[in-house]
């Protein structure tokens, strides 16, 4: 009875799912992922920080430079999917992909995804500037690589996923022209490498004792590693934070408060409030953590207004 349960349970894993109504378009727009766009915000990262943010000028490449970099972004889920449909089709969770389940046949998303990563690279060297243009040929590569097999590389995998993140933060300074401060590097790619290394910890957390990992590599990190890993991202974020605040603190300004200082103890209440949820195991889903949690909302609106004030020198 028990062996002709599994069964039944592994034939249905097996089993594609059953596709989506929508048909073809919307199943391209699902595999490429539109909840994970809000990532890209990231590229007014540098601009916002250097207080270059709202010229009709920047607002506009920036603009673009956010539409291209999520081309770059969705061309690497449709290939990533493809090459991954027929693992996806006994995951049962995964199965329910578009190209897993059939909605978009493994050619298209190819097809799709291949030309999405010509056009964007090139649109790119011709609105923006060589600069961005061999970033996201960059990023491109690298996260294809990912696919293929750094993935399954221990501590390559969260190198990787964290510099992706990294070059968000950086393009927008480069499709601006804005000096990149080391502080600003040291702090968004430890900061990133703090909420790559937390989720992958919450996950871990909440697969221990189970079969089937969602990753390649989950079973092999411990759960102590994972999170020596995430406190050494926040100390170092933070760390870069408070020398990138103290040194530009140090400028003769004429605002009423030194609210670029100030602002390092928002900053720190925000690290410290994230990993409430890292050490429990919840922050799987960062944009979940960050956009539901009121706490955490304030300090990081906090946060915002009192860099916003330093950036106007108020």
């Amino acid at each position: 009875m028990a062996e002709t349960t599994v069964l039944r349970q592994r034939t249905r894993q097996e089993r594609p799912a059953p596709p989506r109504k929508g048909g073809l378009p919307a199943g391209l727009l699902r595999t490429a992922r539109p909840r994970q766009w809000i990532k890209n915000v990231l590229v007014v990262a540098a601009p916002a920080a250097a207080g270059e943010l709202f010229s009709r000028h920047a607002l506009i490449r920036l603009a673009l430079v956010f539409v291209l970099f999520t081309a770059c972004a969705a061309a690497v889920y449709l290939v990533n999917d493809a090459r991954d449909a027929d693992a996806d089709r006994a995951h049962p969770t995964k199965r329910h992909r578009p190209v897993a389940a059939g909605q978009v046949p493994v050619p298209v998303a190819y097809a799709v995804g291949g030309t999405l990563g010509l056009l964007a690279p090139a649109a790119a060297a011709w609105l923006c500037g060589p600069a961005v243009a061999a970033l996201l040929t960059a990023y491109l590569g690298m996260q294809l690589a990912y696919c293929i097999s750094l993935k399954h590389v221990l501590v390559v995998d969260l190198a990787v996923v964290t510099t992706g993140f990294l070059m968000r933060a950086m393009v927008g300074g480069l499709a601006l022209g804005i000096p990149l401060s080391r502080w600003f590097l040291i702090t968004t790619g430890f900061g990133a490498l703090f909420m790559v290394s937390a989720k992958r910890y919450s996950e871990a957390v909440q697969m221990a004792g189970k079969a089937g990992a969602t990753r390649a590599l989950l079973t092999e990190y411990t759960t102590g590693y994972l999170r020596f890993v995430w406190q050494l991202a926040a100390g170092v974020a933070v760390l870069g934070y408070c020398l990138w605040a103290m040194e530009e603190g140090g400028v003769p300004h004429t605002s009423v408060l030194p609210w670029r200082q100030l602002s390092m103890v928002a900053f720190i209440l925000a690290i410290l409030r994230y990993a409430v949820f890292a050490d429990r195991g919840t922050a799987g889903e960062p944009e979940d953590v960050v956009l539901r949690d009121r706490a955490l909302a304030l300090i990081g609106v906090v946060w915002v207004a009192m860099y916003g004030l330093a950036v106007a020198n108020w």
